[in-house]
Parts: C-alpha cells; sequence; structure tokens
C-alpha cells in the first residue's frame, strides 16, 4: 500500500514513515521542511510541498497511486496558538480542508488523523475516555476538534473513511533510537530535562510545586513514540471494516515533573540545577488517558509502560545527535 505520509519529516511523522518501510507499505512523505528535517526521511520518497498547494497535493496523489493519507503536518504549541490563532486555523483547519479536498478528487478515502488530548481541555474527571466532555483551553485544541468534525460530516456523505488518534504526550526516540525530538525551539519537557543533563541547558524549570498531587507537581501521560505508530498502522487495518475511529493513545498512567526530573538523573547520572517557578495559567494537575478502547478494538497494547525505558531511548538519541539533526 502506497502512503501519504504529511509531515513526515517531523518528529512523529519521521518514526511513522521508518515503521512503515519496515512493515513493507510504500511511505510517500510530503513536507514543507518548516519545522521537519530532510535528514529524518531517510530513504522514503520525498516530496517538498506545503498543504495550501492543491494542485501539488492533486498530482503527488495521483502520480503516486496513493491509497491512504496519514496527517502529522499541524502547528502545535499550545501557547503559540494563542499568541498567533489565525496561523494555526489556516494551517491546521484550512490546509487540512485542502488536503481532504484533494483526496476526494483523486479518490483517496482512507485517513488517519493525528488529533490530541488537547480537544478535551481541562477534564471534569479522570482518566479520560473518548466520551468525555470536548472543552479546548486554547486554539490548538479548537482546530483540532475542528478537523475531527469535517472528518465527521465527510465521512457521514460517504465520502472518507478515517480515524481519529488523540494523543497525550508522545516522547522517547524510535527505529533503535535512530529518531527523536528536534523541535526548534524545543518546549517538551523530557527533551528539554535533558538538555539540561547534557549541559546545553542551564536549568529545568518546574511551574507551579503546589498541585493537588502527591508531590506537587502536574502530572502527565506519557506514550513511546513506537507505541504511538503502531496505532496507526492498527487503526489503519482497522478502517477496512469500519468508516469511523477514534481513539485514545496514552498509557493510562502519569507521571509527576518531579519524577521525570528524576528518572532523567538516574538515567544520564548527570545533576543539574531545578528552578521553582509560578503555575502557568491553563495547566491542568493531572491529565490521564483511559485507552481502553484502543486495546478491546484493535489489539493494541504499549510496549513502552516504564518512564526509565522511554528516557533510556531518548537519552541515547540525543547524546549520539547533540545538536539535534544536521540540517
Amino acid at each position: 500500500m502506497k502512503i501519504l505520509v504529511c509531515g513526515g519529516a517531523g518528529y512523529i511523522g519521521s518514526n511513522m514513515t521508518a515503521m512503515l518501510a519496515a512493515e513493507g507499505f510504500e511511505p510517500i512523505v510530503f513536507d514543507n521542511l518548516s519545522t521537519g528535517h530532510s535528514s529524518a526521511v531517510g530513504s522514503a520518497e520525498f516530496i517538498e510541498g506545503d498543504l495550501a498547494d492543491y494542485e501539488l497535493l492533486v498530482k503527488t496523489l495521483d502520480k503516486y497511486k496513493i491509497e491512504s493519507v496519514m496527517h502529522f503536518a499541524a502547528f502545535i504549541e499550545a501557547g503559540e496558538s494563542v499568541r498567533s490563532p489565525l496561523k494555526f486555523y489556516h494551517n491546521n483547519v484550512s490546509n487540512t480542508q485542502n488536503l481532504l479536498s484533494a483526496m476526494e478528487s483523486c479518490g483517496v478515502n482512507k485517513f488517519v488523523f493525528s488529533s490530541t488530548a488537547a480537544v478535551y481541555g481541562i477534564p471534569e474527571k479522570l482518566p479520560i475516555t473518548e466520551d468525555s466532555p470536548k472543552q479546548p483551553i486554547n486554539p490548538y485544541g479548537e482546530t483540532k476538534l475542528a478537523v475531527e468534525r469535517m472528518c465527521h460530516h465527510q465521512s457521514r456523505a460517504g465520502k472518507l473513511r478515517y480515524a481519529t488518534l488523540r494523543y497525550f504526550n508522545a516522547c522517547g526516540a524510535g527505529a533503535n533510537g535512530a529518531l527523536g525530538e528536534d523541535h526548534r525551539p524545543e518546549s517538551h519537557l523530557i527533551p528539554l530535562i535533558i538538555k539540561a543533563a547534557m549541559g546545553k541547558n542551564s536549568q529545568v524549570h518546574i511551574y507551579g510545586t503546589d498541585y493537588p498531587t502527591p508531590d506537587g507537581t502536574c502530572i502527565r501521560d506519557y506514550i513511546h513514540i513506537e507505541d504511538l505508530c503502531r496505532a496507526h498502522l492498527l487503526a489503519l487495518e482497522k478502517l477496512n471494516q469500519k468508516n469511523e475511529l477514534i481513539y485514545n493513545l496514552g498509557n493510562g498512567q502519569g507521571y509527576s515533573v518531579k519524577e521525570v526530573i528524576d528518572t532523567v538523573k538516574k538515567v544520564s547520572a548527570k545533576d543539574f540545577k531545578v528552578a521553582e517557578s509560578e503555575r502557568r495559567p491553563g495547566d491542568p494537575p493531572v491529565l490521564t488517558s483511559d485507552a481502553t478502547k484502543a486495546g478491546a478494538e484493535l489489539g493494541w497494547k504499549p510496549q513502552y509502560t516504564e518512564l526509565e525505558k522511554i528516557i533510556t531511548t531518548a537519552w541515547q538519541w540525543h547524546n549520539e545527535h547533540p545538536d539535534g539533526y544536521p540540517d
């Protein structure tokens, strides 16, 4: 099967591309390299292009006889979405509508969408299930929810078979530690702590130590990148049986900021400065997933359930790529 991987030069997209190739699929990467890295694409066919370019999308879908599309090409920084909402609506919503229109024109009807736990906002109860209220608290979550609804209506019209996968905190390095996180600037907790352990950051900030959690710091659900990608393959297969799929993807257990810091110190055998700061607005004390639906319907079961094992893969990648990807 030939699969168009939109955003395939990014963190999740590149890992997905590598797994697709390893499993005998033929991934074709489509990426504008605004945040991705060409050196992360590997040997897959690569088209440098933007999802706003309808003609290039149609040309690509036709030329490569694409059968399914996976979409990882969204902007993801929640804080930036508050500062620049129109930027997020343009890329995350308008460009996705453009992609779906090109797919419809070319008769491609299988779509796996990278969504987010941000569609839930601040949860009323934990763990979060797929039926929990959708109440995003920032434009990032709103744009992802808008695309979910767009896919739903396109499916109801008989023109799309889609899977929405709501990620919690993707982390770690995949492909035997060869493909890791290299966001510029970096905002994700685990790589930020690792950079401190490597001496590249002067310190780690903890934003809030007075939350109603065992150690006073926020708790989050971390899922290894390979477990995440494996769920996409299973969802793609399931689309042969159902038109609409919606799943949470998380480990179902949470780790606090202090636990993550302590685990990085253990894995790295390094010490570093930790600074305590005030809470950030909108940070819920705890976010954990109920991913039993994905397990029951897809047969999906995370293999990286221990935080130490997850961080070990990330530590390996960052040490082998101290300055990130060469491009």
